[in-house]
């Protein structure tokens, strides 16, 4: 990891967006050239792993059960668009969501599937500017934040695990 400048309290408040930013950012597009923090250098993030993905492929159940990539890719959809209501103002976009709906939504076909990945990039897109705006938080609020950085890199893990086709390099094939 690179070594930063120190910062002191009161710049914790401008590192907070950048940091997150950077972090979810690089899931879904891959590192910077200069700093790989979560994948590997030289990986292509999330959403260039998902377009080398046939829809047969994104819907195809894994040997050992479970939900397939499409559906975790809905999933992300669906909580992203949450995260982007709340964002915009909506105090409470939780209380009438139902989780287990994008779970359900496990088989696409190619034009399915390319509107999927369309929907994930326009919402990690908008959850990316959310992110990099400072502004004051709450505990709970800051939280929330930070869990979306770990649940999407819970779900690129997931998805590679299940499909190798969207698997980055691994470290010692990395430049």
């Amino acid at each position: 990891m690179p070594r930063g400048r120190r910062e002191s309290h009161h710049g914790i408040i401008d590192l907070v967006p950048r940091s997150l930013t950077t972090l979810f950012k690089e899931l879904i597009d891959g590192p910077a050239p200069d700093a790989a923090y979560m994948l590997n250098p030289g990986d292509g993030g999330l959403l260039r792993s998902l377009a080398a993905l046939s829809a047969e492929a994104a819907s195809r159940t894994p040997a050992n059960g479970g939900a397939t990539v499409a559906a975790h890719v809905d999933h992300l959809i669906y909580g992203l668009t949450l995260m982007n209501d709340w964002s915009r103002g909506n105090p409470d976009p939780w209380s009438s969501a139902d989780w287990s709906a994008s779970w359900r939504r496990g088989v696409v076909d190619e034009e399915a599937w390319r509107t999927r990945r369309e929907s994930l990039e326009s919402e990690a897109r908008a959850w990316i500017g959310m992110l990099r705006t400072p502004r004051e938080y709450t505990e709970i609020e800051l939280t929330g934040l930070i869990a979306t950085v770990g649940h999407l890199a819970y779900h690129v893990g997931a998805i590679r695990q299940i499909e190798r086709a969207t698997r980055g390099p691994l470290a010692s094939e990395s430049p």
